[in-house]
């Protein structure tokens, strides 16, 4: 059966004209800003607008742009390898190019005779999965196109997506060591509080990756913690903070190794706030040793889990 696959993701400004416009997509959507219309409208403009010079700082310092598109496009190449005829591998993002009509436009000249959405977020949330789901199905609907799909929605605990983390750990694990005794950090990207209470299953989802990941290291001594980071606004968010822990163990003279657990691939939160920032802040606070778990990216593992995921039926 001919089968689209269509990995997608978050986004990233490919350069640095692409800042604002990228951060008024992503404030103007009602996942993340749930106030109607005309006010979602007014304070993404705002925020976007007030976000602009430090977010363009950010993105200087990573070569201008963000890297999320290139490693998802190399992503769709090893997961097409794996695949091979019979499928096509499309790429989509949420709030950057190629956006939803891009790769609408493409998959309708492939003429498949299903689809298969398939996330680059390991856990659901309806920040992330759910908002790409619902503009998906809008979308379609505006265009009359009739193929039947299939969303899979989450992979949190899948076998291989912990195996691949497991070996990545362990590698750096065997590093810190000789610095002292780790702490393990897994940093997730925070949401909101309220969209937990709502009942977002995000965090049990995180909780689950991170205790399958940390039972599969077999390390029975091991020290972690879940945590979450990159905060934007008012709002209480998931705790504790990465940040807060990052002191709290620097502080302690610890040596802290930080896993970015709800990321498959670098961009601006990995590159700049865990590797750099955040090594700075450890650095100056006392801690013993800073180390960073790379993200999962084209790991033959991590392309095994999609597969296996596209494979299902």
């Amino acid at each position: 059966m001919k089968t689209a696959v269509v990995l997608y993701n978050l986004g990233g400004p490919c350069c640095m004209q692409g800042v604002k416009p990228f951060l008024f997509n992503l404030f103007n959507d009602a996942a993340i800003i749930s106030a109607p219309n005309p006010i979602r409208l007014m304070l993404a403009k705002f925020i976007s607008w007030h976000r602009d010079s430090k977010a363009s700082d950010i993105y200087k310092q990573i070569g201008g742009g963000s890297p999320i598109l290139p490693e998802t496009y190399a992503q769709a190449t090893a997961l097409q390898n794996e695949l091979g005829a019979g499928y096509k591998v499309f790429t989509y993002m949420r709030y950057s190019y190629p956006f939803i009509h891009d790769v609408l436009d493409e998959i309708e000249l492939y003429k498949p005779q299903r689809i298969i959405l398939l996330p680059l977020y390991p856990q659901y949330s309806t920040t992330t999965t759910e908002s790409s789901i619902k503009e998906w199905q809008e979308e379609v609907l505006k265009r009359g196109i009739n193929i039947p799909t299939k969303s899979i929605l989450s992979y949190e605990d899948h076998p291989d997506f912990v195996q691949a983390y497991t070996n990545l750990l362990a590698k750096t694990y065997n590093e810190a060591e000789k610095f002292g005794k780790p702490v393990v950090l897994f940093s997730a990207h925070g949401i909101p509080l309220n969209r937990v209470t709502g009942g977002d299953p995000y965090k049990k989802h995180v909780n689950a990756s991170v205790n399958s990941i940390a039972q599969k290291l077999g390390i029975l001594d091991l020290e972690y913690k879940v945590c979450y980071q990159s905060k934007i606004g008012p709002l209480k968010w998931l705790e504790p903070s990465t940040e807060d822990l990052i002191h709290k163990y620097s502080k302690e003279n610890r040596v802290i190794i930080v896993l970015p657990v709800s990321f498959v691939s670098e961009h601006s939160e990995t590159l700049v706030e865990l590797d750099i920032q955040y090594k700075e802040l450890a650095t100056s606070l006392g801690a013993k040793a800073y180390f960073r778990v790379p993200t999962v990216s084209v790991h033959p593992l991590y392309i095994d889990c999609l597969k296996s995921l596209v494979m299902e039926d």
